[in-house]
């Protein structure tokens, strides 16, 4: 998501390049060329010209210092106004009440079941709630199942009534079973249409006035560009809900409706999803946003990330091996474990700051470490402990069971000896030793 927009406000900003202070005529061209490029993402037209309007204003109303090109002034004025566009700061949910009720709402097809799991799951481990999740799609059979197998997966019960075809006495009895067996937070996922229609409209706003929800969600699908604002709109107007979430951001969308969202429904977003699986949820953070939407990266988020999978006595255990050099294949594999828990490798890639342009053409798939864990699970046990006794022989015989060429067998035993001798100067507080230049392929 946002590459377009990302690379059409990139040369956005070179009119300003090399120019010496922000004038009204380079101002006013470089904000015809940033408007065309949100209208292009799919923004709303009015959302894009104020937004556009509100730039050139403080544009012109700053001083630029002698140390600062107009070019990066310009930069840090969009950076600050898209993230105001998107809503300034992140915006928790509320879980009040005991049981804390929590409503889905949206459209068929939204990716609202999904992010009822994936919901549980986050509320779950992220704030050591106990979740009951409800079905209450009494139209859609599939819909039962499908949160039936999610809740398996991430260890959360579901309640269900078969035969019963109100949703709203669902609802309300699957808050009492939630109290009976003390489980502090309720997730009801509602039934979508195709389309608004009255008939769903009174149903979901049937809900809403039973089961008084502490947070109303209303889930929409970003690959829909405008039509997802417009239809945020139509519900709000109806059920007032507290927050937007925008799912399958890893599609084929141009990121419009993460932009003017927030300005056309005045919610603000409160979580992004993006792929099937059950940890692919993140807050939304419109500060962080805006610095990857401008190509800046978004260290922050995957610090954040990397901390979730850190354990300190693992990290104590392993300091202690680099420094007496026995950091082996078996450590070198949890640590890639470690990594591919983080999330889809490009998004990760893209949250560092330069390098997601870099490799915004190379395909980055999940199977990145394929190879590497085939040649390792490929060697004995004494060798992933002792990488030293891996001698010509057994490196052919290595190659051969990992289906992989002598040349990537050493190409890896190679990057492992001098990751290893890195990580140990580190490790010993020595600092990073002089990296050895790495051949092309």
């Amino acid at each position: 998501m946002f590459e377009n927009l990302t690379d059409k406000l990139e040369r956005s900003f070179k009119i300003l390049k090399g120019e010496g202070r922000i004038t009204e005529i380079n101002v006013a061209e470089t904000m015809k060329e940033i408007r065309r490029a949100l209208v292009d993402a799919d923004v709303n037209y009015k959302v894009a010209k104020n937004f556009t309007d509100e730039v050139k204003e403080k544009a012109l109303g700053s001083d630029v210092l002698k140390s600062v090109k107009p070019g990066q002034m310009m930069t840090k004025i969009v950076r600050d106004e898209l993230a105001q566009l998107m809503g300034g700061t992140m915006t928790d949910i509320k879980m009040e009440g005991s049981p804390a009720v929590i409503l889905i709402a949206g459209l068929q097809g939204s990716g609202k079941t999904t992010f009822s799991g994936k919901l549980a799951s986050f509320i779950k481990s992220k704030r050591g709630r106990g979740v009951l999740l409800v079905a209450g799609d009494v139209y859609r059979p599939a819909a039962i199942d499908q949160l039936k197998i999610l809740g398996e997966q991430v260890g959360v019960e579901v309640y269900t009534e078969d035969g019963n075809k109100n949703p709203v006495q669902i609802a309300e009895n699957g808050i009492k079973y939630a109290k009976s067996k003390g489980l502090n937070t309720v997730i009801v996922d509602t039934a979508g249409r195709l389309a608004v229609d009255e008939q769903m409209m009174q149903e979901i706003t049937a809900i809403k006035q039973a089961v008084k929800p502490s947070e109303t969600l209303f889930v929409v699908d970003s690959m829909t560009g405008q039509d997802a604002v417009n239809t945020a709109k139509e519900f709000n107007d109806r059920l007032d809900f507290d927050g937007v979430v925008l799912t399958k951001l890893d599609g084929d969308t141009r990121g419009g409706a993460a932009i003017s969202i927030r300005a056309v429904v005045n919610k603000p977003i409160k979580f992004i999803s993006a792929g099937e699986k059950m940890d692919a949820l993140q807050v939304f953070h419109p500060e962080r946003m805006a610095d990857r939407i401008l190509g800046m990266g978004d260290v922050i988020s995957l610090v954040e990330r990397a901390q979730e999978q850190f354990d300190e006595e693992e990290a104590r255990r392993l300091k202690k091996r680099l420094v007496k050099n026995q950091f082996d294949f078996n450590d070198f594999l949890n640590q890639i474990n470690q990594i591919k828990k983080m999330g889809n490798m490009k998004d990760l890639v893209s949250m560092i700051p330069g390098v997601g342009k870099m490799m915004k053409d190379v395909e980055i798939g999940d199977d990145a470490f394929k190879q590497t864990e085939a040649i390792i699970y490929s060697m004995s046990p004494a060798e992933r402990e002792n990488p030293s006794i891996i001698n010509a022989s057994r490196r052919q015989r290595i190659a051969a069971g990992s289906g992989t060429t002598l040349a990537d067998v050493n190409r890896l035993l190679k990057q492992f000896e001098e990751t290893r001798k890195m990580m140990k100067a580190v490790a010993g507080g020595g600092g990073l030793p002089k990296i050895p230049k790495m051949r092309r392929r």
